[in-house]
C-alpha cells in the first residue's frame, strides 16, 4: 500500500476534534460531584449563626481564600488535559492566596495579646478542620480524575496535583458553611492543610491513574 493510500484510509471518516472538549468533560464531572459534596454538608450541618457573620469581612476572606485557589488549580488543569500544552504561569500564581492569607495571619498574630496567639491558631476545632475539608472534597477528587482520565495529559503528577488541589478547594468552600473559624491564622495552617493534602496524593496518583 502507497503511503498516500494509507493516509487517505486513516483519515476517511476523520472529524474535527471539537476545541472545548475537556470543559465539557470537567462540568461533567462537577454537575455529579459537587452536589455530592453538598449532600456530605447537609450531614454536618449549616452553621446556625451564618445568617449573623455575614457582614464579617473575614468570612468572606475564608471563601475567597480556596475560592480563588479552586479557580487556579481549575485553570491549570484544563491546560494539562491538553497533550503538550505547557502549564505557563498558572503554577506561579498558585503559592499568591496563601502568601495573602499568611500576611493577614502575621498582622493578626502581632496584634494579638500573647497567651491569644495560640488560640488564633488551633481555634477549637482544629483536630478535625483539615480531614472534613478533604472528605467534603473527595468527589470532586473522584470527578477531576475522572475527567482527566478521559483525557490526554502528558504531565501526569502535576494534572494528578491540580485535580487534587481543585478537590480540596472545593471542600474548603463548601466546609466553610459549617465551619465557626475565621480567624485567618487558623485558616492558613487548617484550611491550607486541607487542600494541600489532596493536591500532594493527587500528584502522587496521577502517573499510576492518568498514564494513557
Amino acid at each position: 500500500m502507497k503511503t498516500d493510500d494509507l493516509i487517505a484510509m486513516l483519515a476517511t471518516g476523520a472529524e474535527p476534534v471539537q476545541p472545548n472538549v475537556p470543559e465539557q468533560r470537567l462540568a461533567r464531572a462537577m454537575a455529579f460531584s459537587l452536589p455530592v459534596a453538598l449532600l456530605m454538608l447537609w450531614g454536618l450541618g449549616i452553621r446556625p449563626d451564618l445568617m449573623d457573620v455575614l457582614g464579617e469581612p473575614m468570612l468572606w476572606v475564608k471563601f475567597a481564600f480556596p475560592g480563588v485557589v479552586a479557580a487556579i488549580s481549575l485553570a491549570l488543569m484544563l491546560r494539562l488535559s491538553r497533550p503538550g500544552m505547557p502549564a505557563g504561569k498558572l503554577p506561579h500564581a498558585l503559592p499568591l492566596p496563601a502568601v495573602a492569607m499568611a500576611l493577614l495571619a502575621i498582622w493578626a498574630l502581632l496584634h494579638a495579646a500573647p497567651g491569644e496567639r495560640a488560640a488564633l491558631v488551633l481555634g477549637s476545632t482544629w483536630q478535625v478542620c483539615t480531614f472534613y475539608i478533604a472528605l467534603v472534597g473527595a468527589p470532586v477528587f473522584v470527578g477531576s480524575f475522572w475527567a482527566l482520565k478521559g483525557l490526554a495529559p502528558t504531565q501526569l503528577a502535576w494534572a494528578g496535583a491540580s485535580a487534587g488541589l481543585l478537590a480540596g478547594a472545593a471542600g474548603a468552600v463548601v466546609y466553610a458553611l459549617h465551619c465557626p473559624e475565621l480567624d485567618a491564622p487558623f485558616l492558613l495552617v487548617w484550611n491550607g492543610l486541607g487542600m494541600l493534602l489532596p493536591a500532594v496524593l493527587g500528584a502522587a496518583l496521577g502517573p499510576r491513574l492518568l498514564r494513557w
